[in-house]
């Protein structure tokens, strides 16, 4: 199935999640996306089991070119490839890329229809602009682990690569109108984000009610600190679900539901002002009433009658679900070594259709050869490129 990015040529030069999923997307979408690596690759390559999934879940349908960036003939070749690149994407701490000769100015010079797109950990402007940013450091300074965990528990971060993976979308988004606004100027763009600037995003609800209420959010756990119940779990037969039913109508509907009317008008329940000051005693007369249903009844029984919910649940149940499986957003791939297994694709459809790359993520350098050839690079030439260590290949 081709895509509506057919024929725009991506150089990605990311590591990890942040810089490697932006390029993921343009690929889903139909770019044809090299994976730019060192002689040793991605770094994510030498970090375990985790590491290997980075790379399967984020660089599929791509091919891989290993180079030396810093020796000349090396640096020779990328430009050779920049001469009919559409996009350049980076995650190089800010400097990096400058030091390389693959500085932003110098290549929207050079390539005046460059779409240049980066992701630093602190923004390319302020005092932190060299520090290391890995996706903990920005949890940590910007408020996502100030904000969560248990009310009286230690700050805690979000259980996944939070900011990387808003830090791609952001770049992601800001690479389509890049690409969008060229067709009517015919030039380039610079494209930047950071870590530090998409999980502030993330947050823009919490801020503005700081803002506006002139307290700093707090630790608070499950819950919404003003409104009950509202993102509250509840313990049943067989595991956790999460209710909301904060409004007048809802929360009726709740009581008539469970066959507790007499919670209507009970003082400490009465309006969601009282649910709030009470709490405790609210989840614990909530649990009581369905403790003997399991996830599944509860949430039926619930979504019966329009209340939000849902059973917390697992990835070895989740890779069950029949909404999940519906949707084929789960992708199989092999790792090329081991076994086949699945990773979710894109995350959304056009036209009814989700593109969604099967190929697996290749091996570094695995196309250094076929790469160098069509460039016009003679046999000859890349096997002395190769002994002289400034490209890399499986052998041949």
């Amino acid at each position: 199935m081709t895509g509506p990015l057919e024929g725009i040529r991506v150089l990605d030069f990311g590591q990890y999640i942040a810089g490697p999923s932006a390029g993921q997307t343009l690929a889903d979408l139909g770019a044809e996306v090299l994976k730019i690596e060192s002689l040793r690759g991605d770094q994510a390559r030498s970090v375990g089991t985790f590491g290997q999934a980075m790379v399967q879940a984020y660089n599929r349908d791509k091919r891989s070119l290993a180079i030396d960036a810093t020796d000349h003939d090396g640096l020779a070749i990328l430009h050779r490839l920049l001469a009919h690149t559409d996009v350049l994407i980076h995650n190089f701490r800010p400097g990096s890329a400058e030091r390389l000769g693959l500085g932003a100015a110098e290549l929207s010079e050079r390539y005046p229809t460059l779409i240049y797109a980066s992701v630093s950990g602190f923004s390319s402007h302020g005092p932190s602009r060299e520090r290391p940013g890995l996706d903990i450091a920005a949890q940590a300074e910007f408020g996502v682990m100030h904000a969560t965990g248990a009310v009286d528990g230690e700050p805690q971060r979000v259980g996944y690569a939070a900011a990387d993976v808003a830090a791609a979308s952001a770049l992601t988004a800001g690479i389509l109108a890049a690409l969008y606004q060229r067709r009517s100027t015919g030039s380039g763009a610079r494209v930047e984000t950071s870590l530090m600037e998409a999980v502030l995003s993330l947050q823009a609800a919490t801020w503005g009610e700081y803002v506006l209420s002139g307290t700093a959010p707090r630790r608070k756990g499950n819950g919404q600190a003003h409104a009950a119940p509202a993102a509250d779990t509840i313990e049943v037969a067989d595991g956790t679900i999460v209710v909301s039913a904060y409004t007048t109508d809802k929360w009726t509907a709740l009581c008539e539901l469970l066959d507790r009317p007499d919670m209507i008008d009970d003082p400490r329940f009465a309006d969601n002002a009282a649910r709030v000051r009470h709490r405790p005693q609210l989840l614990a007369t909530l649990g009581r009433a369905l403790s003997g249903a399991t996830r599944e009844q509860a949430v039926g029984l619930l979504t019966s009658a329009g209340i939000v919910c849902g059973a917390v649940r697992g990835f070895d149940e989740v890779v069950t679900d029949k909404d999940v499986l519906a949707a084929e957003i789960l992708v199989a791939v092999a790792d090329g070594v081991q076994r086949a297994f699945t990773v979710p694709g894109t995350p959304f459809t056009i036209d009814g259709r989700r593109r969604t790359a099967s190929n697996a993520a290749p091996a570094v350098g695995a196309d250094t050869v076929s790469v160098l050839r069509d460039l016009g690079v003679s046999d000859a030439e890349i096997d002395t490129l190769i002994e002289r260590r400034v490209v890399a290949a499986p052998t041949r």
